[in-house]
């Protein structure tokens, strides 16, 4: 009974670290322009709807989705996507300002317009992510490369302001070859365990208390990077692994230093 007590508990508690955030500012801009600008570049329109063709008022309506999904979020182009064919039908085909549509060309239009905007809209979100990931792995890749150049009488220290940082801790301390308790524990691959229990930390959040981040040179353990979780959501796996790939490269300095002390 005990232990179903324990588990529960640690799962309820990492249920509350996961609590969910607000969106960022950007894309809950990028929501609200979804569904204003459509509103507004179609109601511009409206003094050319005779004048210009409905292609070319589709086209700029197009473009209205591949800007709002490109500076917010997939979900802020979708609904663009949505609100263009809606604006697209309500001022710029007869009748005018009905969502009601007679010519059968206009309707092919519309479709084609809420089809070219829902697929550019996932274009240009999954090219903002790319562009996310590459900074991500040049700010990684400069972290690793930064630590490896540092000897075993700086390396703690900095590998310690690091993790704090690239895992939005609120505090980290480094223990020399001490190994009390069983805390949770931060694996090589990026996955926590509790105890002998795999812990879904993408699911659940961080487990309760202090993870510990072994370190170990020439397959010798050294010590422990001792972290304690911020209140913010569980950084992705690729962090994680670079966390770990800090704590082997702190190994390898210290090991080279002579015994732990």
């Amino acid at each position: 009974m005990s232990t179903v007590t324990g588990t529960w508990r640690l799962h309820r508690r990492g249920k509350a670290r996961t609590a969910v955030r607000p969106w960022p500012l950007r894309d809950r801009l990028a929501l609200a322009a979804g569904c204003a600008v459509p509103f507004l570049v179609a109601l511009a329109l409206v003094p050319f709807r005779t004048s210009v063709s409905h292609t070319n008022a589709a086209l700029i309506l197009v473009v209205v989705v591949v800007a709002v999904a490109a500076l917010g979020s997939r979900t802020a182009g979708v609904v663009a996507a949505l609100s263009v064919a809606a604006w697209f039908d309500f001022f710029l085909t007869r009748p005018y300002q009905t969502f009601d549509i007679t010519a059968s060309r206009d309707i092919e239009t519309a479709v084609l317009l809420l089809a070219v905007g829902l697929i550019v809209s996932q274009l240009a979100a999954r090219a903002r992510r790319l562009e996310v990931i590459t900074v991500t792995d040049a700010a990684y890749l400069a972290r690793v490369h930064r630590v490896a150049t540092l000897d075993a009488d700086t390396v703690v220290d900095e590998v310690r302001r690091e993790l704090t940082e690239l895992l939005g801790l609120t505090a980290c301390r480094f223990q020399y070859g001490t190994l009390l308790g069983q805390p949770p524990r931060l694996q090589n691959d990026g996955s926590v365990t509790v105890g002998k229990r795999s812990w879904d930390v993408d699911t659940a959040g961080w487990p309760e208390g202090e993870i510990e981040l072994r370190v170990y040179g020439n397959a010798r353990y050294l010590g422990r990077f001792m972290l304690t979780p911020g209140p913010d959501r569980v950084p992705p796996l690729q962090a994680r692994l670079i966390a770990a790939t800090l704590a082997d490269q702190t190994g390898a300095a210290l090991d080279t230093s002579g015994p732990a002390r």
